[in-house]
Protein backbone atom coordinates (compact mmCIF):
# COMPACT_ATOMS: atom_id res chain seq x y z
CA UNK A 1 0.00 0.00 0.00
CA UNK A 2 1.16 3.58 -0.86
CA UNK A 3 2.06 5.77 1.72
CA UNK A 4 -0.46 8.53 0.89
CA UNK A 5 -3.31 5.91 0.86
CA UNK A 6 -2.39 4.50 4.26
CA UNK A 7 -1.84 8.55 5.50
CA UNK A 8 -5.25 8.91 4.01
CA UNK A 9 -6.46 5.34 6.25
CA UNK A 10 -4.83 7.15 8.99
CA UNK A 11 -6.61 10.37 9.25
CA UNK A 12 -9.95 8.92 8.17
CA UNK A 13 -9.72 6.70 11.33
CA UNK A 14 -8.40 9.22 13.73
CA UNK A 15 -11.46 12.09 12.25
CA UNK A 16 -14.14 9.46 12.79
CA UNK A 17 -12.84 8.33 16.58
CA UNK A 18 -12.28 12.07 17.24
CA UNK A 19 -15.81 13.18 15.79
CA UNK A 20 -18.48 13.29 18.96
CA UNK A 21 -22.59 12.62 18.69
CA UNK A 22 -23.93 15.61 19.41
CA UNK A 23 -27.38 15.36 18.96
CA UNK A 24 -29.78 15.96 22.08
CA UNK A 25 -30.98 13.48 24.18
CA UNK A 26 -34.85 12.55 23.49
CA UNK A 27 -37.46 14.07 25.83
CA UNK A 28 -35.82 17.36 27.27
CA UNK A 29 -38.53 17.51 29.70
CA UNK A 30 -38.04 14.23 31.64
CA UNK A 31 -34.52 14.12 33.41
CA UNK A 32 -34.61 10.55 33.92
CA UNK A 33 -35.07 9.96 30.55
CA UNK A 34 -31.99 11.79 29.72
CA UNK A 35 -29.83 10.01 32.40
CA UNK A 36 -30.85 6.98 30.95
CA UNK A 37 -30.06 8.30 27.36
CA UNK A 38 -26.45 9.93 28.05
CA UNK A 39 -25.60 7.97 31.67
CA UNK A 40 -22.10 10.09 31.29
CA UNK A 41 -24.17 13.76 32.00
CA UNK A 42 -25.27 12.20 35.51
CA UNK A 43 -21.66 11.29 36.03
CA UNK A 44 -20.05 14.79 35.16
CA UNK A 45 -22.74 16.82 36.83
CA UNK A 46 -22.21 14.87 40.14
CA UNK A 47 -18.46 15.21 39.69
CA UNK A 48 -19.24 18.69 39.44
CA UNK A 49 -21.80 18.79 42.62
CA UNK A 50 -19.20 17.15 44.35
CA UNK A 51 -16.46 19.43 43.98
CA UNK A 52 -17.93 22.98 43.36
CA UNK A 53 -21.25 22.29 45.43
CA UNK A 54 -24.04 23.12 42.54
CA UNK A 55 -26.78 20.94 42.40
CA UNK A 56 -27.58 18.68 39.47
CA UNK A 57 -30.79 19.67 38.49
CA UNK A 58 -28.92 23.57 38.43
CA UNK A 59 -26.61 22.44 35.94
CA UNK A 60 -29.01 20.12 33.92
CA UNK A 61 -31.65 23.14 33.77
CA UNK A 62 -29.07 26.01 32.33
CA UNK A 63 -27.79 23.00 30.30
CA UNK A 64 -31.44 23.02 28.79
CA UNK A 65 -31.08 26.85 28.22
CA UNK A 66 -28.26 27.32 27.13
CA UNK A 67 -27.92 24.13 24.47
CA UNK A 68 -31.10 21.98 24.89
CA UNK A 69 -28.03 19.52 25.48
CA UNK A 70 -26.43 20.01 21.95
CA UNK A 71 -22.46 19.78 22.48
CA UNK A 72 -21.11 21.64 19.99
CA UNK A 73 -24.16 24.49 19.94
CA UNK A 74 -23.32 27.46 18.27
CA UNK A 75 -25.09 31.23 17.95
CA UNK A 76 -26.93 32.06 15.31
CA UNK A 77 -25.15 33.84 12.33
CA UNK A 78 -25.71 37.48 11.17
CA UNK A 79 -26.65 38.10 8.04
CA UNK A 80 -24.59 40.25 5.60
CA UNK A 81 -25.90 42.45 3.28
CA UNK A 82 -29.08 41.12 4.66
CA UNK A 83 -28.64 37.80 2.70
CA UNK A 84 -25.64 36.13 3.40
CA UNK A 85 -24.37 34.27 6.31
CA UNK A 86 -22.13 36.74 8.27
CA UNK A 87 -20.43 36.57 11.68
CA UNK A 88 -21.93 34.99 14.73
CA UNK A 89 -23.97 37.19 17.50
CA UNK A 90 -21.27 36.01 19.55
CA UNK A 91 -18.69 33.48 20.37
CA UNK A 92 -20.69 31.52 22.71
CA UNK A 93 -20.14 27.56 22.43
CA UNK A 94 -21.20 24.01 23.84
CA UNK A 95 -23.37 22.78 26.34
CA UNK A 96 -22.99 25.78 28.49
CA UNK A 97 -22.55 28.57 25.56
CA UNK A 98 -19.59 29.58 27.09
CA UNK A 99 -17.66 33.06 25.64
CA UNK A 100 -14.57 32.48 24.39
CA UNK A 101 -12.97 35.12 26.97
CA UNK A 102 -14.78 33.73 29.62
CA UNK A 103 -13.69 30.10 28.79
CA UNK A 104 -10.05 31.12 28.48
CA UNK A 105 -9.99 32.83 32.07
CA UNK A 106 -11.41 29.16 33.29
CA UNK A 107 -8.57 27.41 31.39
CA UNK A 108 -6.08 29.63 32.55
CA UNK A 109 -7.32 29.57 36.33
CA UNK A 110 -8.98 25.96 36.80
CA UNK A 111 -9.83 24.00 33.46
CA UNK A 112 -6.04 23.50 31.95
CA UNK A 113 -5.53 24.60 28.39
CA UNK A 114 -6.97 20.73 26.83
CA UNK A 115 -10.80 21.33 28.58
CA UNK A 116 -13.04 21.41 25.72
CA UNK A 117 -16.73 23.31 25.90
CA UNK A 118 -18.09 20.35 23.94
CA UNK A 119 -17.20 18.00 26.41
CA UNK A 120 -19.51 17.67 29.24
CA UNK A 121 -17.45 16.88 31.94
CA UNK A 122 -15.58 20.21 31.35
CA UNK A 123 -18.66 21.82 30.68
CA UNK A 124 -20.18 21.21 33.80
CA UNK A 125 -17.29 21.80 35.45
CA UNK A 126 -16.94 25.08 33.71
CA UNK A 127 -20.23 26.11 35.21
CA UNK A 128 -19.61 24.79 38.73
CA UNK A 129 -15.68 27.02 38.71
CA UNK A 130 -18.67 29.80 37.24
CA UNK A 131 -21.09 29.28 39.71
CA UNK A 132 -18.70 29.47 42.69
CA UNK A 133 -17.64 32.73 41.49
CA UNK A 134 -20.95 33.95 41.57
CA UNK A 135 -21.52 32.63 44.30
CA UNK A 136 -18.41 34.22 46.44
CA UNK A 137 -18.64 37.55 44.28
CA UNK A 138 -22.34 38.56 44.42
CA UNK A 139 -24.04 36.43 47.23
CA UNK A 140 -25.77 33.93 44.89
CA UNK A 141 -26.41 30.74 46.79
CA UNK A 142 -25.42 27.75 44.56
CA UNK A 143 -29.12 26.56 44.45
CA UNK A 144 -30.68 29.83 43.21
CA UNK A 145 -31.44 28.85 39.45
CA UNK A 146 -32.82 31.86 38.72
CA UNK A 147 -30.05 34.60 39.93
CA UNK A 148 -27.05 32.30 39.36
CA UNK A 149 -28.61 31.79 35.36
CA UNK A 150 -29.16 35.73 35.49
CA UNK A 151 -25.29 36.06 36.37
CA UNK A 152 -24.22 33.52 34.10
CA UNK A 153 -26.26 34.85 31.33
CA UNK A 154 -25.30 38.64 32.04
CA UNK A 155 -21.98 37.85 33.30
CA UNK A 156 -21.35 38.69 37.10
CA UNK A 157 -20.96 42.72 35.82
CA UNK A 158 -23.53 42.83 34.52
CA UNK A 159 -26.02 41.41 36.89
CA UNK A 160 -24.31 43.59 39.59
CA UNK A 161 -25.13 46.93 37.70
CA UNK A 162 -28.70 45.30 37.49
CA UNK A 163 -28.76 44.62 33.12
CA UNK A 164 -31.22 42.20 34.19
CA UNK A 165 -33.87 44.04 35.36
CA UNK A 166 -34.16 46.56 31.63
CA UNK A 167 -34.94 42.41 30.13
CA UNK A 168 -38.22 41.46 30.37
CA UNK A 169 -37.50 38.27 28.45
CA UNK A 170 -34.42 37.72 30.28
CA UNK A 171 -36.78 37.75 33.53
CA UNK A 172 -39.20 35.18 31.83
CA UNK A 173 -36.17 32.82 30.88
CA UNK A 174 -34.89 32.78 34.07
CA UNK A 175 -38.12 31.98 35.98
CA UNK A 176 -38.66 28.84 33.40
CA UNK A 177 -34.84 27.88 34.70
CA UNK A 178 -35.74 28.05 38.12
CA UNK A 179 -38.86 26.00 37.60
CA UNK A 180 -37.12 23.95 35.31
CA UNK A 181 -34.49 22.98 38.44
CA UNK A 182 -37.09 22.43 40.38
CA UNK A 183 -38.76 20.01 38.05
CA UNK A 184 -35.45 18.01 37.50
CA UNK A 185 -34.99 17.97 41.00
CA UNK A 186 -38.01 16.14 41.83
CA UNK A 187 -37.74 13.55 38.73
CA UNK A 188 -34.54 12.82 39.52
CA UNK A 189 -35.17 11.95 42.82
CA UNK A 190 -38.34 10.19 41.62
CA UNK A 191 -36.01 8.14 39.54
CA UNK A 192 -32.92 7.30 41.81
CA UNK A 193 -30.84 9.12 40.33
CA UNK A 194 -30.17 11.47 43.30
Amino acid sequence: MSRPIRALILFLLVSACGSGSYEAPRDLDNACSIVKQRPHYLDAMQQTENRWGVPVAVQMATIYQESKFIGNARTPRKKSLGLFPGERISTAYGYGQALDGTWEEYQAEHGGWRARRDNIHHATDFMGWYFTKSQNGLGIPLSDAKNQYLAYHEGRAGYARGSHYRKAWLLRVSDEVANRAIMYDAQLKSCGFV
